[in-house]
């Protein structure tokens, strides 16, 4: 038999013993019913216990921090912080607004918002009268409401700014943002309140903060589409929304800015209170006491799915657990910071057991109304506001490991918020 016939028989025997090696190979731990979550090694997780005790360290710092209390408080203020999440940011808004029924909810001195947080940030803003808007934005859109994916050959061949158009969410923008909600918003910045939106500049790598209160301020048709561009940039997702390019003016000569995302470079951001120039230094300017309270549109730790074999979905995957990270990431800056203020600090997540969709960029109103009346509920039952930075608490910190031998240990859950039986829709509470 010649080399020519031999060679190519040689290869596809390599190839079909390879595929029954991985036929053979034992099923990952998920597949064979395990939550890897679950899976430690006791000899590890022994050692890891003689190690830094994180929250005797938080303790220490907490300690500390009322050690600091002033004589004399200031005035408490508060501020809002709005993660991103796509479709998720439909938690946040049930939050806001269950919140306004519980009767409890504050006024912002500012909000802060990134991608869908910097869509819900003027109407939180502006408060309880945009409730309804909230709602019907975040219960009744589909994806038709706000992208067309792209069919032609060039999308295909990755020769265009992004695989969907977002013109379907510029018409959705250009109806929450009219000229009377600017005015309104200008209205609260002269009066002291802010309110500040995230992107990233795409050249430059670098989060830019809006100040959309002055903006509002000026007034003007372009600060109108000025307003609207930069909410339209911060919720654009690289890649699948195309960069909005914004002009602007370098020492007298016109240039264009492209901006995306603003949870590129960071998954949410503060913002103190405004203070007047005299009473910068004073002690009643100082932070402490004050409220800062975090919405994650989301779960604060991804849930554990199965990763398919191809590499771009394996790649797609592991950005989706980097972005988790990185909300932590900023969460813990967040805590640190209350910590050095006196400020204190509240965070609000779906909870680990909600069964969560799997895509923040699936605009289900079935699953986006089960998101939002599940933060509605929360507040309901009295929202049990998490005090503790991520990692603190059982099945968040690291694995560690010996060896491979593992053993089951079952998480320990915190009291569920939202009771089994009312996972679904729920019925508005009847007026008292």
């Amino acid at each position: 038999m010649s080399v020519r016939l031999l060679s190519p028989l040689f290869v596809l025997a390599l190839v079909l013993c390879a595929g029954c090696g991985r036929m053979l190979q034992p099923p990952a731990p998920i597949k064979a019913g395990f939550n890897p979550v679950e899976l430690l090694d006791p000899a590890g997780e022994a050692d890891a216990e003689s190690g830094l005790d994180m929250k005797e360290l938080f303790a220490v710092a907490e300690r500390l921090r009322q050690e600091r209390r002033p004589a004399v408080l200031p005035p408490v203020r508060n501020v809002l912080v709005l993660s991103g999440g796509g479709s998720f940011g439909a938690y946040s808004a049930g939050v806001l607004f269950g919140w306004t029924e519980s009767g409890t909810r504050p006024q912002f001195d500012v909000v802060t918002g990134v991608s869908t947080g910097a869509l819900i940030a003027p109407l939180a803003f502006l408060g309880p009268e945009y409730d309804p808007m909230l709602r019907e934005v975040y219960t009744t859109l589909r994806n038709t409401d706000v992208f067309r994916i792209r069919k032609t050959v060039r999308t295909l061949l990755l020769a265009t700014e992004s695989f969907a158009d977002s013109s379907p969410l510029v018409r959705q923008i250009e109806r929450m943002v009219t000229p009377d909600l600017l005015r309104r918003i200008a209205a609260e910045h002269r009066a002291g309140r802010r309110l500040y939106v995230g992107t990233t500049e795409l050249e430059a790598k670098r989060p830019v903060i809006w100040d959309l209160g002055e903006i509002a301020c000026r007034g003007t048709m372009d600060d109108l589409a000025l307003f609207r561009q930069v909410l339209l940039a911060s919720a654009a997702i690289p890649g699948f929304f195309p960069p909005v390019h914004i002009p602007v003016t370098v020492d007298g000569q016109e240039l264009t800015e492209r901006h995306v995302d603003g949870g590129v470079t960071n998954a949410l951001f503060f913002r103190p209170p405004y203070t007047p120039p005299e009473l910068r230094g004073d002690p009643s300017a100082s932070l402490y006491g004050s409220n800062v309270f975090t919405l994650v549109a989301g779960k604060l730790y991804a849930d554990p799915t199965t990763v398919s074999r191809r590499s771009l979905l394996i790649a797609a995957d592991s950005v989706s657990t980097l972005i988790y990270a990185q909300t932590r990431g900023d969460l813990l800056k967040l805590y640190t910071a209350c910590l050095l203020t006196g400020m204190n600090y509240y965070t609000a997540s779906i909870p680990a057991d909600f069964p969560a969709p799997a895509s923040s960029t699936d605009f289900d109103p079935k699953e986006m109304t089960r998101m939002f009346d599940a933060g509605r509920l929360q507040m309901a039952c009295g929202m049990n506001w998490r005090t503790t930075p991520p990692g603190l608490e059982p099945g968040e910190g690291a694995f560690l490991r010996t060896g491979t031998t593992l053993t089951r240990v079952p998480l320990e859950v915190p009291a569920n918020p939202l009771p089994a039986a009312r996972r679904g829709p729920m019925r508005p509470p009847v007026a008292r």
